[in-house]
């Protein structure tokens, strides 16, 4: 019988500027994932945030989202690190999972929360 593989996941979320409810709202997330069997790599958690230009961090997410099945999105529109990752998620061609969609508000023109909407939405087409 084969093994089961173990799905992994990036959960971009922010961390310099998180307020206590993001944190716990993130935290709890995560748990959740863990749960149901998905090794998470969580950024407040698992990459070493001690780095005063803020490159190695940059270069730790990305190869962590680069090695995920999945990136999970708790989005905070004031987060520059969460645009950043999810930049990278999206020129790596990840799927992308939306953990708070409802924070997510659509707009009538074009923007970044539309762009985030589709990218959920279609591979909620894909499952």
């Amino acid at each position: 019988m084969a093994k089961k593989k173990i799905k992994k996941a990036f959960l971009v979320c922010s961390v310099r500027n998180a307020t206590p409810e993001q944190k716990a709202a993130a935290e709890f997330y995560v748990k959740n994932l863990e749960a149901k069997g998905y090794k998470v790599h969580w950024p407040p958690r698992d990459t070493n945030q001690d780095d005063l230009i803020g490159l190695r961090i940059c270069s730790d997410n990305r190869a962590a989202i680069k090695n995920a099945d999945e990136i999970h999105i708790m989005w905070d529109q004031n987060s520059q690190g969460s645009l950043f990752d999810i930049g990278i998620a999206f020129a790596l061609e990840k799927k992308v999972i939306l953990a708070n969609p409802n924070a997510v508000q659509p707009t009538q023109n074009k923007s970044f929360a539309n762009v985030l909407l589709l990218l959920d939405s279609a591979n909620a087409v894909k499952k």
